[in-house]
């Protein structure tokens, strides 16, 4: 693949004299509005070890603990974290780089052959045992020449395999064709236009005032998560947010939007490395793997943003109708609820516009949107928009009992700072039930709305 030389460490500091500047002063402008509520725990919590001491990941790996080393047990917090982070294996650089890094840039398919799933000759745990059968189905369907994608949604609704994911949301967005021998040459030239497109908007002189809210946003993303935090990774979002605001000009750079690249810059980083990403620097990745992780990223945002892209322009028309959305059918779940905010003067739109702005980024953490956002490229093209209101609606109801106690202030201060922080990923599968369960019942009876 033709690569250019953009370099990821120089390149936004030498475009204007002012942007290094700009972007020291406003480093600690926090805007409170529009920064994180909650700061998610980073304590990672590995799987309960089994009978040998061995862990879910190692099993998994293929690799063998050491006899000093013991996998704690955690039955306290439900969202397990199963990437390895203290000793690496023998698959993985020095840097944690896979060694397979470059035939898993030219198919990402060939990343499913490095996940080695053990013939177990004793029981292991119920949980272990439905991970491993559940990435088996995922390697079977994605290791065919024409991939079924009615096939590829139902089983991503209830959770896609990290080691899968980066693949099987580049298929999900239709990012990548289904048809395996058509897969390389298309990620090969859509890279290329995303390196082209980059060195062409940045040689031609920047728009300021966008350049200048980008780099203000983008220091303040996520800053509770140490991938957020470091040179390149800002360096590659402010490229892909600029490149993308550019190229939409009905829009431009909206605040939100720096949000939606984190899940996708996130798990394409995964697909590279075997260390978790929310703890890594990706200036210790070789400059090709760089480039395609933000290649990725900026296409799949851009999927992603094509479908919701109302939400963002003047006006913000498609906010506006799943704020309305969202209040006919609070109505209609729990009438008591939608009373009480009534009565105590509670506009929907004063604490929900951000739920449809930030898809709720804001309210649960990055690794438990990812798996939300699971079930949402599994909807189809209104997962994002159609389906993320009943979700709304399921995560407003969860609270109703506690709100109808609460006058205008403390509602919108509990709203503002919702209990979410020990959210595992048992939670975000019980909201995402619920959701379903509110759209079987009451879809049409809201499409009028529409």
């Amino acid at each position: 693949m033709e690569q250019l030389s953009l370099s990821s460490h120089s390149l936004s500091d030498t475009l204007d004299p002012t942007v290094s500047k700009v972007r020291a002063k406003h480093q600690f402008d926090i805007d409170d509005d529009w920064d994180a509520n909650v700061e998610h725990n980073l304590n990672q919590v590995v799987q309960k070890s089994i009978e040998n001491k061995v862990s879910p990941e190692d099993l998994l790996r293929k690799v063998p603990s050491t006899p000093s080393t013991k996998t704690p047990a955690s039955s306290s917090n439900p969202n397990l974290d199963l990437y390895q982070t203290s000793s690496l294996s023998s698959t993985t650089s020095k840097n944690g780089l896979k060694l397979q890094y470059e035939k898993i840039i030219k198919d990402p398919s060939n990343s499913l052959n490095a996940i080695a799933l053990p013939q177990m000759s004793s029981p292991i745990e119920p949980d272990v045992s439905s991970r491993i059968n559940r990435i088996s189905k995922f390697k079977k369907m994605l290791h065919a020449s024409n991939i079924n994608m009615n096939d590829l949604k139902k089983l991503a609704w209830s959770g896609i395999p990290y080691e899968i994911r980066p693949m099987a949301w580049q298929l999900l967005l239709g990012y990548i064709p289904p048809n395996a021998e058509r897969r390389v040459a298309t990620l090969a030239r859509k890279r290329k236009e995303y390196l082209d497109g980059v060195s062409q908007v940045f040689g031609s002189g920047l728009d300021q005032t966008m350049w200048h809210q980008i780099s203000i946003d983008v220091p303040r993303t996520n800053p509770h998560i140490k991938l957020y935090g470091f040179y390149a990774t800002q360096r590659a979002m402010e490229r892909i947010l600029y490149l993308w605001a550019i190229r939409h000009p009905a829009s431009g750079y909206v605040q939100g939007i720096n949000d939606l690249a984190t899940p996708f810059f996130q798990t394409f980083l995964s697909a590279y490395i075997e260390v978790d990403p929310e703890v890594y620097d990706p200036g210790n990745l070789p400059k090709e793997v760089l480039d395609v992780v933000e290649a990725d990223t900026y296409w799949c945002l851009t999927k992603l943003l094509d479908g919701i892209q109302d939400n963002y322009i003047h006006a913000q028309p498609g906010i506006q109708r799943q704020v309305a959305e969202l209040k006919d059918l609070t109505q209609r779940i729990d009438n008591k609820l939608a009373k009480h905010l009534q009565e105590e003067s509670v506009e929907f739109m004063q604490f929900s516009f951000r739920w449809m702005n930030c898809l709720l980024m804001r309210e649960v953490s990055v690794k438990n949107t990812i798996r939300m956002w699971d079930t949402y490229m599994a909807e189809g093209p209104n997962g994002f928009s159609e389906f993320h209101v009943y979700v709304c609606a399921a995560f407003l109801v969860k609270w109703s009992s506690k709100i109808q106690q609460m006058d205008f202030q403390e509602i919108m201060m509990f709203l503002q700072a919702l209990p979410t922080k020990e959210w595992g990923e048992k939670d975000v599968e019980l909201l995402l039930s619920e959701a379903y369960m509110w759209q079987s019942l009451f879809k049409n009876a809201i499409a009028h709305l529409r």
